[in-house]
This record gives structure tokens, sequence and C-alpha cells, in this order.
């Protein structure tokens, strides 16, 4: 792995970690949205600009879905598998999952 790539935790420990993904506005920018991943106790844990979750899906397979419910489903799905290591390195530790 390359100084550039950022580690992101495991799919399996992701799913237990987060409690709700939230599209919110950007705090500091007007017009832009944010989807802001959550733990179970209402913690924020990181966020992704939207409209880069929006491109993704686009350039996935099966492209964005048609109906909202769906649409949000693959996006916390694609967060899923994106979660990085950093953004959760102390919620890993209180977990038992790190050094």
């Amino acid at each position: 792995m390359s100084a550039d790539e950022t580690k992101c935790i495991p799919y399996e420990l992701a799913k237990k970690m987060v409690g709700a993904v939230m599209e919110e506005e950007h705090l500091h920018e007007e017009n832009r949205r944010v989807l802001t991943v959550y733990d179970h106790n209402d913690q924020e844990i990181c966020w992704f600009d939207a409209e880069d979750i929006m491109a993704e899906m686009a350039a996935s397979e099966g492209g964005i879905p048609k109906k909202a419910d769906d649409m949000k489903a693959k996006a916390v799905e694609m967060i899923l598998h994106q979660i990085p290591e950093w953004a959760v390195e102390d919620l890993l530790a209180r977990m038992g999952q790190k050094k």
C-alpha cells in the first residue's frame, strides 16, 4: 500500500460500528451535501462528499438506482466499504480491535 492509500476497516466491522449515515448540509460550503457516518452512540465517525458517492454509484455496475430508498441503501453499502481506519482508531481501541 502506498502512502497515499487509506486503509479501511473491514466491511463486517463497519456494519457493526455504523449506526447511521445521514445526508446533511456541508458546514462551510453552501449547496454542498455530505453523507455523515455516525456510530451507535450518535458520535460522528467521518463524512463523505455526496457528489463523490453519487459519481461512484453511477460508475459502478448497475448505476444509480431510480428509487430513493434503493439509492440510499446502495450509498450506505458503498460507504461501509470505505470507512477509513484513522477515523475510527479510538472506537476500534475501545472495541479491542487494535493494540
